[in-house]
């Protein structure tokens, strides 16, 4: 007697520890599989994160691409800012680059080699073969005109119209043309409106 009530104890207790470690590894396999889930949706978005950065990076860039021919930079930024080529389309580039003897009032004379090597860098980062978001609303401003200036184009002057011409006429501006008067990360081909600082 005394040992069947011996036997009954011991089995209640295994039955006992038995439960707790089921529910033990129960509750631990629930945190593994909800740690797997978790790790999962993370990898998840991730991976779409990656996919629509790739497919925005691939379809259009955000920001025009930085000026980088030295003699571009040497022959026309001697005078004034050395504009993206991605502002203007190809047969606007070529107009300007017909017309130097005057170029805006001036008369420019560039030998035929920084000529054509400056008409090739220009024409071949033109904007209609930009992927960049502004070269991108550009072109679809434009139509089939080719502007002689960027400041005859429609979304450029769209982007200004709340400007007065009082405000571009200040000295620290002079005109519309100035882009980097007031964009002061325009030189590396960024436009957004976060670093507009307008000078007194």
């Amino acid at each position: 007697m005394f040992q069947k009530g011996y036997d009954m104890t011991r089995t209640r207790r295994w039955i006992f520890f038995l439960a707790a470690f089921l529910v033990m590894i129960n509750g631990a396999f629930d945190i593994v599989v909800a740690d797997h889930d978790d790790d999962h949706e993370r990898e998840g978005k991730e991976r779409q994160h990656q996919k629509r950065y790739w497919e925005d990076s691939k379809d259009k860039k955000r920001f025009l691409t930085p000026v980088n021919n030295p003699t571009y930079i040497e022959e026309c930024g001697g005078c004034h800012f050395t504009y993206q080529p991605e502002l203007l389309p190809s047969g606007s580039w070529d107009k300007i680059l017909a017309g130097l003897e005057d170029h805006y009032g001036e008369a420019i004379e560039l030998d035929p080699k920084s000529k054509r090597e400056i008409a090739e860098y220009l024409k071949a980062n033109a904007a209609e073969y930009s992927s960049a978001k502004r070269a991108v609303k550009i072109m679809r401003s434009l139509g089939n005109r080719t502007p002689l200036r960027i400041t005859q184009i429609p979304y450029i002057q769209e982007k200004h119209h709340d400007v007065s011409q009082k405000v571009l006429e200040r000295d620290s501006i002079g005109s519309l043309s100035n882009c980097s008067a007031c964009h002061t990360t325009a030189s590396k081909g960024i436009y957004e409106d976060d670093y507009v600082v307008i000078p007194p």
